[in-house]
């Protein structure tokens, strides 16, 4: 029986991850991909969708903080009257639309709408987002079989060079190993964790409906006692 050395142990253990990396391969996954998206979304989406990559470490959007916030404008208001809240700072643009259409005298109804129409408005962006990557899900194994049949006809074409071979079946079988790993290890969970976060915010966003739509009743009420 023959014994290997140490240093030849080593060797068979240690993976050649350089075999696993071929620029060709990778060049036609990523660049028909690419180009795949480019052809179907808008640049605006496509800029959305990349600044999506930022906020997927973050907490999902909770609405206590601006329930906070509109309760205590809710007071300044009682006390002061809607006028009052125009010096006051809200962060959240939605948020400072609804007050300002209340400071303005829209109803009670037409603030809930608003609201409404805002949270549509905001989910259609994020749709727009997550469509971008779902596509992404889908064109990177269908660029994988095309850099596969790239790599087969290339195969077929220089069959009588064996070292040629070689190379053609390696961009075979990459490309499809590339498509398969940016589908599943990037783009469907990115899918899937847009998806639950703007779920979540949606309907978070809407529990600010009746709160905000509650200050336009406000000032009417103040009038009454005023004239009473």
């Amino acid at each position: 029986m023959t014994l290997l050395a140490p240093s030849d142990s080593a060797v068979l253990t240690q993976p050649d991850l350089g075999v696993l990396l071929d620029p060709l391969a990778l060049a036609i996954v990523l660049g028909g991909t690419a180009l795949s998206v480019l052809l179907r979304n808008r640049l605006g989406d496509i800029g959305r969708a990349l600044a999506a990559l930022v906020t997927m470490g973050r907490r999902p959007f909770d609405a206590e903080p601006l329930l906070a916030q509109v309760a205590s404008l809710d007071r300044i208001a009682r006390r002061h009257g809607l006028i009052a809240l125009d010096r006051s700072v809200i962060e959240d643009p939605d948020m400072a639309a609804a007050v300002a259409a209340a400071v303005d005298g829209d109803t009670p109804e037409q603030v809930a709408a608003l609201v409404a129409d805002r949270v549509a408005a905001r989910a259609e962006r994020h749709r727009a987002v997550i469509e971008l990557w779902s596509g992404v899900a889908e064109a990177a194994p269908a660029m994988g079989l095309i850099g596969t049949i790239f790599g087969l006809v290339r195969m077929f074409a220089t069959m009588e060079d064996a070292d040629r071979i070689g190379a053609a079946m390696a961009i075979a079988l990459l490309a499809t190993l590339y498509g398969a790993l940016v589908a599943n290890l990037v783009a469907m969970p990115v899918t899937a964790r847009l998806k639950r976060l703007a779920r979540v915010e949606a309907a978070e966003r809407m529990r600010l409906a009746a709160p905000l739509a509650l200050l336009a009743t406000l000032e009417r009420a103040r009038k009454r006692d005023i004239a009473a």
